[in-house]
């Protein structure tokens, strides 16, 4: 039958992910010479932000001592590049 992959939640999270990868690598073509990267973690964020609705859930926005207390941005990204989620 049609759809039988993966739910289709997870689909447009990809569908997502590899969209805004392409528009980066267009966009920004000095900062990626010809290689293999991992997406950026602001672009991974944004992603889950567009998503949230779907979610049902409502994201909250950190404040100045909360971000300073963990060492991030307010606006992120919140975790390092070598992190994997």
């Amino acid at each position: 039958g049609n759809a039988t992959g993966h739910p289709s939640f997870v689909m447009s999270n990809s569908f997502a992910d590899q969209t805004l990868a392409q528009i980066e690598l267009f966009t920004k073509p000095s900062e990626y010479p010809t290689d293999v990267y991992v997406l950026p973690k602001h672009l991974d964020e944004k992603v889950a932000r567009l998503h949230l609705d779907s979610l049902g859930v409502k994201l909250t926005e950190l404040r100045p001592e909360q971000a300073a207390y963990i060492g991030v941005e307010v606006e992120g990204p919140y975790k390092p590049d070598h992190y994997r989620y």
